[in-house]
């Protein structure tokens, strides 16, 4: 059995209003705005309630695709971006830390499927 839990999800969409219409309507999620670095949309829910994961819609410009993402939570995410490159994917996005303390990377997987991984800030479990 993996440690590595899924915990977080991501959705980025040109159209946020509507996407949150939709899982609304198709699962009863909530969302509320939290914002994002540089003054953007991310609408937060807890989905997964009790037994399940939480995540958030992403706004975007229109200059980039939608997506939805997963994320896994490890304890190192510079050695998850080598070990992901050594295992054929590739780092679509450095691994950073946000101000809150949160570091987190997307990676790409050899059949072309993205994924993130991220690292809670010191003191947190989970997104």
């Amino acid at each position: 059995m993996s440690t590595t839990p899924i915990t977080w999800f991501e959705i980025g969409a040109d159209r946020p209003e509507e996407a949150e219409r939709f899982y609304g309507e198709l699962f009863g999620w909530t969302f509320e705005e939290e914002g994002a670095a540089g003054g953007g949309s991310y609408r937060v829910t807890g989905a997964g309630g009790d037994t399940g994961i939480g995540g958030a819609i992403r706004a975007l410009d229109g200059t980039s695709p939608n997506y939805a993402v997963f994320y896994a939570e490890v304890p190192d995410v510079s050695e998850m971006c080598r070990r992901a490159e050594a295992a054929g994917g590739k780092v679509l996005v450095a691994a950073r830390t946000t101000p809150s303390g949160l570091t987190l990377a997307h990676l790409l997987d050899p059949a072309g499927n993205r994924l993130g991984v991220f690292t809670s800030p010191p003191g947190q479990a989970g997104a």
